[in-house]
């Protein structure tokens, strides 16, 4: 199959109250190349013009930007522009049982969800053999999959987690299969509330109030995951939105998501396999991968320090444009 092809336009405004005499920020809106994607051109323009900027990979691969401006400013403008390529990378069983491939879903449109299980999810170990496959002194893992069983600033590992979590983990069950379990639980049982939470809400009030947006869905499955002792990690991107019927697309309505990814280990060393509980599939070719880390802390598309500035107002507009599809395929607005 040919790749998706993908134009994006991420655009961050903070407008300032009064001035803003030195900015620091570090910006996580490159990005990265993996195995099923590939960044075909990418360029961040900043307004004001910086005064030192520096690019670098951080601890988890991911590509950054480190800038700095050193007089005063009452805005600061960053626009992040790239075109990817996204193959493919579902087995074909999972690409027929999850309906990767069918009619394209509009924002707000109600979305059923999908009840068979790829036969490769079936096929994975259980999830108590991977469980003691990552305790320490067990057989050897990837290094990269120990920093992701443990709490992080967002995510919590507590046994509320664990018992919500355990009617998907029943005895012997493949740890796949399972995940995908907990994945559609959360979509059956939680609402997508945007004014219910902000970046700061503890994600045991997610679970208790059972509301929130994708971010809260992601922290809460990886609380989740880690509490049942298994290695999961957050994944920041993008995916394609469309317009309700007979309305035109809109600049600036897409938006950034969030999903997790689950390492199962294997002969050959292992693979990450990535669930959305937002939309309750795996993704494919209709989400673009900007960075993974333990959390959203860790992937922040931009933060830093300023010294001045008051108060600030904040925009954030992003624009996905399908240039190549793999198949006709979008999800509804996360």
């Amino acid at each position: 199959m040919l790749p998706a092809r993908y134009h994006i336009v991420h655009e961050t405004i903070y407008s300032y109250e009064s001035p803003v005499s030195l900015s620091r920020q570090l910006l996580h809106l490159t990005p990265r190349d993996c195995a099923w994607q590939r960044c075909l051109a990418h360029q961040i323009t900043v307004d004001p013009t910086v005064t030192a900027v520096r690019e670098r990979l951080d601890c988890f691969g991911n590509p950054v930007m480190e800038l700095a401006i050193e007089f005063p400013h009452d805005s600061l403008s960053v626009r992040a522009e790239s075109t990817i390529d996204v193959l493919p990378h579902l087995p074909a069983d999972a690409l027929l049982a999850l309906g990767a491939c069918t009619p394209a879903i509009t924002a707000g449109q109600a979305r059923q969800p999908q009840s068979t299980t790829p036969g490769y999810l079936r096929a994975s170990p259980a999830w108590e053999s991977v469980r003691e496959a990552l305790a320490y002194g067990s057989r050897p893992v990837l290094l990269d999959a120990g920093c992701f069983q443990f709490e992080s600033p967002y995510v919590r590992v507590k046994h509320e987690f664990a018992a919500y979590a355990q009617p998907c983990f029943t005895p012997g069950r493949p740890v796949l299969e399972a995940v995908q379990a907990l994945m559609s639980r959360i979509y059956n049982e939680f609402e997508f509330d945007p004014e219910a939470t902000t970046v700061a809400t503890p994600v045991l009030k997610v679970l208790a109030e059972k509301r929130g947006v994708c971010q809260d869905f992601a922290h809460l499955m990886l609380s989740c995951l880690r509490s049942k002792g298994l290695a999961a990690r957050y994944v920041s991107g993008y995916l394609l939105t469309h317009p309700p019927p007979g309305q035109p697309r809109m600049v600036g309505a897409d938006a950034s998501h969030a999903w997790v990814s689950v390492y199962c280990p294997e002969l050959e060393g292992g693979r990450w396999v990535d669930f959305d509980p937002t939309n309750n599939l795996l993704p494919d070719t209709q989400h673009i991968t900007l960075a993974w880390g333990r959390d959203f802390a860790d992937v922040s598309p931009l933060r830093g320090v300023i010294l001045g500035g008051d108060a600030h107002e904040l925009d954030v507009a992003v624009t996905v444009t399908p240039i190549v599809k793999a198949c006709d395929v979008a999800l509804s607005e996360p």
